[in-house]
């Protein structure tokens, strides 16, 4: 076989398997988001455009899913309302998306406690496969399946509200 040859036939087997492989950053050209809402005792998120429902996931939390976070390592989630600030495209959980917790409120009264109230909450990705934890794995983030946070990850803008329900 001429080298010319072995070129063509490996330039062409590396662009099959780039065309079979799948990028985790879709593009979404529907409707707006204007908000995200999570009801934790149903645990779901949905997604809207105004009043209208575009989305709906299951979804798991923190591993203390009695009332909201209030304070660094008791492994809730919040409760209240929120915008999307910040975006991962290299999470450990795949992709994810910041959630702006605390808020005034949560600081407030962490403070009056003289406690700290905790941070970095995301709505990201699936757990670690080697993760041995139950439905409500999370140390308060929010999580869905991976090809789900695709999908949320490309609908999503920064400053979108978010509001956790008990």
């Amino acid at each position: 076989m001429t080298v010319h040859r072995r070129s063509l036939l490996a330039g062409g087997a590396a662009l099959t398997l780039a065309a079979c492989s799948s990028s985790k950053f879709k593009t979404y050209d529907g409707p707006e988001v204007t908000r995200l809402q999570v009801v934790k005792n149903r645990r779901r998120l949905y997604i809207f455009n105004h009043k209208e429902l575009l989305a709906e996931y299951k979804i798991h939390l923190g591993n203390n899913t009695q009332g909201p976070k209030q304070f660094r390592g008791d492994g809730k989630t919040p409760e209240g309302a929120y915008v999307v600030d910040r975006r991962n495209p290299r999470s450990s959980f795949h992709l994810s998306l910041g959630i702006s917790y605390p808020n005034e409120a949560d600081r407030a009264y962490a403070a009056a406690l003289g406690r700290d109230p905790g941070g970095d909450i995301f709505l990201h990705g699936d757990r670690r496969p080697d993760d041995p934890r139950g439905k409500d794995w999370t140390a308060g983030c929010i999580a869905v399946k991976d090809k789900q946070m695709e999908d949320i990850y490309a609908m999503v803008r920064l400053g979108t509200p978010i509001d956790i329900h008990p």
